[in-house]
């Protein structure tokens, strides 16, 4: 996983003071797939917010030509990235498409939205990371096109070993504006949690699938 520091935490900061992240490990919320969890990211939250909206823009298109050169198409992973995908392709100059997590059952069935040509160098850009799994079956889509996949971008990461795992053996660079633990430091250091909260925090990310439960 690739980021940089002081990017990382000002995004967290931003992603904090808007609430797009909240972190609560006293009363977790339930994720879709059953999990406890003590953080919740929604980030789509960030377009409602022009200067955070254009913040996260800029630090995007910057690091994608820094990090993968510049490459022939951006893609959105649908639905959460879709808003800031077409900023950032807007703000590089380039086309935009979008991946579906499945293809449609009617009309043309296309998984993957807009024109994209066989051999067409792809950054995908994603709002956010957990087990990585959706992320990538957006890449074999895209791979299925003929498209040469360059990396990901992405707002943020849990950081989760497995997702590590999985990006490996796909063979795709992430880069990250933020991460778990960037936002973790930043959350004590700016009083949003005690140190005692971090903790808990940090036990969940090691074990998120079963923490909580031995106390249901």
């Amino acid at each position: 996983m690739i980021f940089n520091k002081d990017t990382a935490e000002k995004t967290a900061e931003l992603l904090l003071q808007i609430n797009a992240i909240k972190l609560n490990p006293e009363n977790p919320f339930t994720w879709a797939s059953g999990w406890k969890s003590p953080i919740y990211c929604d980030n789509r939250l960030i377009l409602s917010f022009p200067s955070i909206r254009n913040y996260v823009r800029d630090e995007f298109a910057k690091n994608i030509e820094k990090q993968f050169g510049k490459p022939d198409v951006i893609a959105g992973v649908a639905t959460g990235a879709i808003g800031v995908g077409i900023l950032v392709a807007e703000s590089l100059g380039l086309p935009f498409v979008y991946v579906r997590p499945e293809a449609k059952k009617h009309g043309r069935q296309n998984q993957v939205e807009g024109f994209l040509q066989k051999g067409q160098n792809v950054v995908v850009v994603e709002d956010l990371i957990s087990t990585g799994n959706s992320s990538l079956m957006a890449v074999e889509a895209l791979r299925n096109e003929g498209a040469n996949i360059k990396g990901m971008a992405a707002i943020f990461t849990y950081g989760f070993n497995v997702a590590e795992e999985n990006f490996k053996k796909a063979n795709i660079d992430l880069y990250t504006l933020s991460n778990y633990e960037n936002l973790l430091d930043l959350a004590v250091q700016k009083q949003y949690i005690t140190e005692e909260q971090q903790s808990t925090l940090l036990e969940w990310n090691e074990s998120p699938s079963t923490w909580g439960k031995e106390e249901e």
